[in-house]
């Protein structure tokens, strides 16, 4: 599932998801969606704009301004570890859960 199509289908039902045809057709499917985007390296930010540098000012500053060197000590954190409040899931039933065999 492409960066863009987990974060729409992990946030808050929106009329304009669904208009695109993006968001989530089940609370159980948005409750997977936000699982997964909780185990999403924040380098896949980087290396995966949800819009294209050529179409946006914002990404390209980012993009341009981005600092590699600072950057490093955290890329390898998941979102959840990033901002641990953000995640659905209880702190023990997720390390249950990352703990089961893929």
């Amino acid at each position: 599932m492409t960066l863009k199509t987990l974060l729409a289908k992990s946030s808050p039902l929106r009329s304009g998801d669904v208009l695109a045809g993006i968001a989530a057709e089940s609370e159980q499917e948005r409750i997977r969606a936000k699982m997964a985007l909780a185990d999403v390296p924040l380098s896949r930010f980087l290396e995966e704009p949800v819009i294209p540098y050529e179409d946006d000012e914002v990404t390209r500053l980012i993009v341009d301004s981005h600092d590699a060197a600072t950057f490093a000590s955290i890329r390898h954190l998941t979102v959840e570890d990033f901002a641990p409040g953000c995640s659905p899931i209880p702190r023990r039933r997720r390390r249950w859960r990352r703990s089961l065999p893929n």
